[in-house]
């Protein structure tokens, strides 16, 4: 099979991490006859810096044409410390998520048996944690109209939601529900907000058409407590944009490291593929950051944009393993020998 993958390395870490992740998906090409085709384009401060724009019209084309996109990180600290900055890498990303259409942002939270103690939290309380969170990605406070007023010293940021968007994005999540455990809770803060109560009756109105699914709704609030307390009781759950994008990063920690989470962005054409974290730019250039969380994306892509299960089984197989043998970053190994970042990569290719 011959694979086409737009590969936007991006800021920081992005680089290191994503150059294991292809040398992973290489490994597995060969393994099992494939032919990948990598075509790289720059984004974020990278971008900027080239060409000023943070994603430019010339890496869209290339991700439109290609079969899926794997993407490192974006971020720089010379813009996080500049408020006054006009253009900025994150502009970049939500650029992308909306020309490319992906609306569903796909986070698994998941545990591993090697790391269970590496968690914060006490292992009674996250054994046997498998919960997918699906965010609507292109919609909500962060796309609706912003700016300031009364000289600069008044700030507002409106949230807006369509029916249409809060349907697409649930009926994936009651779709997701039914291949799994049949469980499905929507996150909004309804009691409060009129975007949560239109995203409440919507998918209200839906549980006829997948009767199977029991739906639950909660505060966000409370699933913020939950998740540290019970985080085994979900399986899906639905949220908009800003709740789902601190929801998530707070269900990360259930594993032990952000560097271990993978994660898709899809939409109705295109889909992309990256690791939950961010571009740590105090590690930038060190070889010290778990590229594990990009890996584990490449095998989400290989299983779902090209269908190809046996493929991500053995991407899945081979990290297993490696945690399980102490292949580790400095993030996770604490008292024990810490790897470099491309020691593990070289690790997981020499194993498959």
């Amino acid at each position: 099979m011959r694979l086409n993958i737009a590969l936007l390395a991006g800021d920081g870490i992005g680089p290191e991490i994503t150059e294991q992740a292809v040398k992973v998906c290489d490994a597995i090409a060969k393994k099992f006859n494939h032919k990948i085709s990598w075509i790289p384009a720059l984004t974020g401060a990278a971008a900027i810096d080239a060409v000023g724009e943070p994603y430019p019209d010339e890496t869209h084309e290339i991700c439109i044409k290609a079969d899926a996109v794997l993407f490192g990180a974006i971020g720089h600290p010379r813009f996080d410390n500049d408020p006054t900055a006009k253009v900025r890498p994150e502009q970049g990303l939500l650029k992308m998520r909306k020309k490319l259409g992906l609306f569903a942002n796909i986070r698994p939270t998941f545990t591993f048996p090697s790391l269970i103690d590496n968690s914060p939290l006490k292992r009674e309380r996250i054994e046997g944690t498998d919960l997918v969170f699906l965010r609507e990605l292109t919609g909500g406070i962060y796309f609706g109209e912003k700016g300031r007023k009364e000289n600069g010293n008044v700030a507002y940021d409106n949230c807006v939601y369509s029916r249409e968007e809060v349907t697409r994005l649930a009926k994936k999540g009651f779709e997701l529900a039914m291949t799994r455990s049949k469980k499905l809770c929507c996150v909004d803060k309804a009691n409060v907000l009129e975007t949560s109560r239109l995203w409440r009756e919507t998918v209200q109105a839906m549980e006829k058409d997948f009767p199977e699914v029991e739906v639950s709704y909660e505060f966000v609030d409370a699933v913020a407590m939950r998740l540290v307390q019970w985080p085994n009781s979900y399986d899906v759950l639905i949220t908009e944009n800003l709740f789902g994008d601190i929801l998530t990063d707070e269900a990360s920690v259930i594993s032990g490291s952000m560097g271990l989470m993978p994660s898709a962005s899809v939409g109705e054409k295109y889909s992309l593929y990256e690791p939950i974290h961010g571009s740590y730019p105090q590690a930038t250039g060190k070889d010290i950051a778990n590229p594990l969380a990009t890996v584990l994306s490449a095998a989400m892509m290989f299983e779902d944009a090209f269908n190809l299960p046996n493929e991500a089984k053995a991407i899945r197989d081979v990290v297993n393993r490696s945690l399980a043998e102490g292949i580790i970053t400095e993030d996770l190994a604490g008292e024990s020998k810490a790897y470099k970042t491309s020691e593990v990569g070289d690790w997981l290719v020499e194993n498959l």
